[in-house]
């Protein structure tokens, strides 16, 4: 257990020594097996070489430019109507001071206050904008990625079909990583464009400035298992509490609490089901680890990583049935 350990840690520091390349290598290869259906429904129909190659990566070129360009425009937009708020801020931190003098709590609360800024949300939008342009930065190195592992595909589908007689453990775990990620991504991207529009309609009825960033940001969010309802409510809560006050706020949390308990937690797991198969504990754990190795890109890629990870270290070795079971919570059969 110790040498397995030891051998985590090392292998987990060299990643994160090289998280500008690993991550987006791996973004690659999620999003090349997620177009794999395209390519082998062109194969099926014996489309010629060439377009087996250009369609799948054309579908993810459209798809990142797409939302990146969504997120620049917005987070644009951002950057030049969060500074028009202070003067909403400076009320709001008035009437906290004035609550807090009611109750008898002042110095607390003003000494809470004392941190707060207006000038450090202009500057938090500001970073946003440039981690949003460093992303389009990166864009070059994934598409590239992606059309190699395109042009690859093929060879490395025949080295698999090769591979079943000799190979056959490890070559049902990856072709089980590989349906299991595009199950895992189908069904997150259709939950999540469901949730992220009930959110801009309610954000729109609620005169909340950015609506569609925000549905945007519920998206992506929507990849980030268990935390990410969060990370993707708390942006829209404080811009309604800038132009709204505590009532718009609390309208804001109330629909994105009835979205992410209705649409997240009771119709989105009984479509999920058991097809990524890792127990609750393993998918947080799997975040903690993931976005402390990769960063943000580790969180978005927490489930299909911990999805390799299983198929390179567990799932290829018949006698870690029982280790598989600690990870999926389904006891082997015999």
């Amino acid at each position: 257990m110790l040498l397995v350990v030891a051998a985590a840690v090392i292998a987990l520091a060299g990643i994160k020594a090289i998280d500008t390349i690993a991550g987006p290598v791996v973004l690659a290869l999620v999003l090349t097996v997620a177009v794999s259906p395209i390519r082998g429904w062109l194969t099926r129909r014996r489309a010629p070489g060439w377009l087996i190659v250009v369609v799948p990566l054309a579908v993810v070129i459209v798809v990142l430019l797409g939302m990146v360009a969504i997120l620049t425009t917005a987070v644009v937009q951002m950057a030049v109507l969060v500074p028009n708020y202070s003067a909403q801020f400076n009320k709001l931190v008035t009437d906290a001071q004035h609550w807090a003098a009611a109750h008898g709590i002042a110095p607390q609360v003003n000494k809470a206050l004392q941190s707060l800024d207006p000038g450090k949300i202009f500057e938090f939008a500001q970073s946003l904008l440039s981690s949003v342009l460093g992303v389009v930065s990166s864009l070059l190195l994934i598409v590239i990625l992606v059309l190699a592992m395109s042009l690859d595909a093929p060879i490395i589908s025949r080295i698999m079909t090769a591979a079943s007689a000799e190979r056959p453990a490890i070559t049902r775990a990856l072709t089980t990583f590989a349906q299991k990620t595009r199950r895992y991504l189908l069904v997150s991207t259709i939950f999540g464009l469901i949730c992220a529009a009930l959110d801009v309609v309610g954000l729109y009825f609620l005169h909340v400035p950015l609506p569609l960033l925000w549905g945007v940001l519920a998206l992506i969010t929507n990849y980030i298992p268990n935390i990410g309802f969060v990370i993707g409510l708390v942006p829209p809560a404080l811009l309604a509490l800038l132009t709204g006050g505590i009532r718009t706020m609390i309208l804001v949390i109330v629909v994105y609490m009835v979205v992410n308990i209705v649409v997240q937690s009771f119709i989105q797991p009984k479509f999920l089901g058991d097809a990524v198969g890792l127990t609750t504990t393993v998918t947080f754990l799997s975040l903690i680890i993931w976005a402390m190795v990769l960063g943000p890109l580790g969180a978005l890629l927490a489930i299909p990583l911990t999805l390799l990870t299983r198929a390179l270290l567990i799932d290829s070795d018949p006698s870690a049935k029982w280790s598989g079971a600690l990870v999926s919570g389904e006891i082997p059969k015999e």
